[in-house]
C-alpha cells in the first residue's frame, strides 16, 4: 500500500470538495486523515486566507458553489463564513479521525447551509458521533495537543494550505491538485522532468515590499 496524508480543515470548502473525491485515488493508496488548524499554517507562512480579501471571497464562494455542483457533490455554504473550526477539528480527533466521523462533520458544515457555530447543533452532532461528555472530551489535553502537533507536523512537511496531499516528501496542494497528484502516483518520474528541476531552482526576480 502507498501511504498518503490528507491534511484538511473543516473551515475550508476546498477541503470538503477534496475529501468528497478521495475515492478517486487508486485502490492501493491508503489515506490517513489529518486535521490541521489552517489559521496556524497561515500564521506560520505569513499568508492570508482566501476569504480575507473581499473580491477574492466573492469569487471563491461563487467558484466553490459552481464547482461542487458540477461534480455532483452536495454543497451549501454555512450561514456564516469564515467561522472558528477549532471545536470541529477537536471533535474529529476525539472520534479518532474515522472516515465516517469526518464525513459527517464535513456534511454538517458544507451540505446544509446551517450555522456551523450553532452550539446546540454541534452538541447534537457530537452525541450522534458517540461523544457524550462533549466539553470534557474536546478539552482533553491529549486532543488539544494532537491538533497542535498535527499543525507543527504539517508545517515541518512543507504544508502551507488545505487541503494538501502529502506522499513521502512531495506536497500537492489544493482540491484542484487531484489530477496532478493522480498523475504523479501513476508516474513518479513526472517530477524528475528537467523543466521541473529548473522551476524548483528558479531565481526570485523581485521581492515585493511589505507594509
Amino acid at each position: 500500500m502507498r501511504e498518503v496524508d490528507f491534511w484538511y480543515d473543516f473551515l475550508s470548502p476546498f477541503s470538503y470538495i477534496a475529501f468528497a473525491r478521495l475515492g478517486e485515488l487508486p485502490p492501493d493508496v491508503r489515506v490517513t486523515l489529518k486535521p490541521v488548524l489552517f489559521a496556524g499554517l497561515l500564521g506560520h507562512w505569513g499568508n492570508t486566507g482566501p476569504a480575507e480579501l473581499a473580491p477574492k471571497r466573492k469569487y471563491m464562494y461563487r467558484w466553490c458553489h459552481w464547482w461542487a455542483n458540477s461534480l455532483g457533490i452536495p454543497f451549501r455554504f454555512p450561514a456564516r463564513h469564515p467561522f472558528n473550526p477549532l471545536r470541529h477539528l477537536r471533535l474529529a480527533i476525539a472520534c479518532g479521525n474515522r472516515h465516517e466521523a469526518v464525513a459527517r462533520i464535513f456534511a454538517s458544515v458544507w451540505a446544509t447551509g446551517a450555522d456551523a457555530t450553532d452550539e446546540t447543533a454541534f452538541i447534537g452532532l457530537a452525541h450522534e458521533l458517540g461523544i457524550n461528555d462533549v466539553e470534557a472530551r474536546l478539552n482533553d489535553p491529549l486532543v488539544k495537543d494532537k491538533l497542535r502537533l498535527n499543525t507543527e507536523a504539517a508545517i515541518a512537511a512543507g504544508v502551507f494550505g488545505v487541503p494538501s496531499y502529502v506522499a513521502g516528501d512531495e506536497v500537492f496542494w489544493g482540491a484542484d491538485a487531484l489530477e496532478f497528484f493522480k498523475a504523479w502516483l501513476a508516474d513518479p518520474s513526472l517530477l524528475s522532468d528537467p523543466e521541473i528541476a529548473r522551476l524548483d531552482g528558479l531565481p526570485v526576480g523581485v521581492v515585493r515590499r511589505q507594509g
